[in-house]
């Protein structure tokens, strides 16, 4: 007698078996159903030692046109402000990455503060000293030669310093710095220290003839605007660290060539800027982040030298002690290599 009951228990183990001896679909397996669910981003905070403006244009380009979000990083821009700890808070972890200047770098690291540069977008440092065309001076030596001539700086600073060191300035009187520029509109034999890309396009705005006397011409070149990250997230997560390098770096060669979009970014960030002026700032920008002679490719890129003769200089001037700073701690270029 046919059992229906038997019938349908052998069709199942048969039918059971066939499955089970079928090879799984490579479609379906475990490894390659993780890789195609996208990574999630990884959150980092950078930080500006100041204001949104243009001097961090190629690190806004980078987020603005989504190079950040390429290398599976989601970053967080802090703007800065005036005594915003930003060296002492990427060496300490509290955030992952920050931005600031070389030779105040070599200062905090004297107080132990573990921070290291792994790029910069600037060859030659921006910082001038801005005098009016018409009082004659063409160099910054000329200021020995200067009567009755006022000159606004913030004295504790080792650009200062090494202006002082190298240039005779007995006869100038020194001020304290303001950041304006209405003492220099009212005043012809008055002098101050100023961003090339900043200062002088308001002076000339307000019908000003000013004139940027450099110092890296007189030797002072400290690295500008430098991405920094702590020796720890540098040895414990290099892979990080590569793909924000080398996002910032497309980041900057994207700004320098077409920065509108970013300006308006930027402009967002602080209403202050003017985009006129972020316009200035950027075209001013291009050769000292690319000088003569100097190959696009090689953006974001220092040099030995350069650190061991700022460490050096910063001594001479008495900025640091000798010893406190090894000036090969101070920056690793592993990560331009990579680039």
């Amino acid at each position: 007698m046919f059992s229906y009951r038997k019938w349908f228990g052998l069709f199942f183990v048969i039918t059971l078996g066939c499955q089970a001896e079928k090879p799984t679909s490579p479609a379906t397996t475990s490894s390659d159903a993780a890789a195609s669910t996208p990574a999630r981003p990884i959150d980092v905070t950078l930080a500006l030692n100041w204001y949104a403006e243009a001097e961090h244009g190629g690190f806004y380009a980078a987020l603005v046109h989504g190079y950040y979000s390429e290398e599976g990083l989601n970053v967080t821009i802090r703007p800065g402000g005036p005594g915003v700890p930003v060296i002492q808070d990427v060496a300490t972890g509290k955030i992952e990455f920050g931005i600031d200047n070389a030779d105040k770098l070599i200062l905090l690291r004297a107080q132990q503060a573990d921070a290291v540069a792994v790029m910069s977008p600037m060859q030659n440092s921006p910082r001038c000293i801005m005098v009016h065309k018409k009082s004659g001076l063409t160099s910054l030596e000329d200021l020995a030669k200067m009567k009755e001539f006022t000159l606004a700086i913030n004295p504790g600073q080792p650009f200062a310093q090494f202006l002082k060191k190298k240039v005779n300035l007995d006869e100038v009187r020194v001020v304290p710095y303001q950041p304006d520029v209405a003492k220099f509109m009212e005043e012809p034999n008055f002098g101050q220290q100023a961003y090339r890309f900043s200062e002088p396009f308001v002076a000339e705005k307000q019908g000003g003839d000013p004139l940027c006397l450099m110092l890296s011409d007189l030797g002072f070149n400290a690295y500008t605007s430098v991405l920094l990250a702590r020796r720890e997230m540098i040895e414990q997560q290099p892979d990080i660290v590569a793909r924000m390098t080398r996002a910032s770096i497309r980041g900057w060669k994207k700004y320098l060539a077409e920065p509108d979009e970013t300006n308006k970014h930027i402009h967002e960030q602080n209403p202050g800027m003017g985009m006129d002026i972020l316009a200035f700032g950027a075209k001013a920008l291009r050769p000292v982040c690319i000088p003569e002679g100097f190959d696009e490719s090689r953006l974001g890129e220092m040099s030995a030298d350069r650190w061991q003769t700022l460490v050096a200089q910063m001594i001479e001037i008495g900025s640091i002690k000798p010893d406190t700073v090894k000036a090969e701690d101070a920056y690793s270029l592993k990560f331009l290599e990579q680039k």
